[in-house]
């Protein structure tokens, strides 16, 4: 269930991996890689909140395609 702050919905970590389709050692791999950049909200455990735009952000990333040479 999404988390309401100010009236923004904001979605947990998992519920936010569950819709982009990614696991979370992805997540923490390509934010450490620099591929993606982190979330601007994060609750008072220090936990991330996705807003549905961080969500569409990583899901576009998700689904580029890299071309590796032969």
């Amino acid at each position: 269930m999404p988390v309401e702050i100010e009236g923004k919905q904001f979605y947990r970590t998992n519920e936010a991996l569950q819709r982009i389709g990614i696991s979370k050692a992805t997540l923490f791999r390509w934010l450490k890689e620099n591929k993606i950049a982190d979330v601007k909200h994060k609750d008072l455990r220090g936990w991330r909140l996705f807003t549905e735009e961080d969500i569409e952000r990583i899901r576009k990333h998700a689904n580029t395609i890299t071309i590796v040479p032969e």
